[in-house]
């Protein structure tokens, strides 16, 4: 890339950034860095993981709008239709905490915050009672709740953790890769987990 290439993007990138701050509803007090459109764009730059891709989809009993997730394959599924899906890789439950079954969307945030279910305050004590949401928060940039469960599908601020069977039993994903499901999925969305 020459200079005066990397010149223009530079400017491109400046351009975009002002016209995101400048798009942001105004919230007193918070940084713009830490949650919102500013923090979406940002997250493009943080996140190598793995792809997302669309694959051929052969599971006809999973319908369109369908969300599959493989635990063994650390995949997620958004199922497309006609014979397509698309593949998301995903951080899964460490040993002792992985599950299955089948759950329903029943809630979306965008930076949700955190407050840790009191088995895994129980474990770990040193983690915070409560966390607002944003760039530091572990549940990323969007959440979806899986009925009444403690579990969700939320983003990560551990982007090598994805591929990986490190959590007490959420489905982590990259921040773009959550966004992008977050966009897709309505709550009612039907969620089966698959060991």
């Amino acid at each position: 890339m020459t200079t005066k290439n990397f010149s223009a993007l530079q400017k491109r990138a400046a351009l975009v950034l002002a016209l995101l701050v400048a798009a942001a509803p105004a919230r007193a007090f918070e940084n713009p860095l830490e949650r919102g459109p500013l923090a979406d764009f940002l997250t493009l730059f943080r996140e190598p993981g793995i792809h997302k891709q669309v694959v051929i989809w052969r599971h006809p009993q999973f319908k369109r709008g369908e969300i599959v997730i493989s635990t063994s394959q650390r995949r997620l599924y958004y199922v497309l239709g006609e014979g397509r899906a698309i593949e998301y890789g995903v951080g899964v439950g460490r040993q002792g905490f992985t599950w299955s079954g089948v759950k329903k969307v029943s809630r979306k945030r965008e930076w949700p915050d955190w407050t840790p279910p009191a088995a895994m305050l129980k474990r770990r004590p040193d983690l915070p009672r409560h966390m607002k949401g944003g760039i530091e928060n572990p549940l990323g940039a969007r959440a979806l709740y899986l009925g009444s469960s403690e579990y969700r599908i939320h983003g990560s601020n551990e982007p090598d953790t994805i591929g990986a069977a490190v959590s007490s039993g959420c489905i982590r994903m990259t921040n773009n890769d959550v966004i992008d499901l977050y966009n897709r999925a309505r709550v009612g969305t039907k969620v089966t987990v698959l060991k």
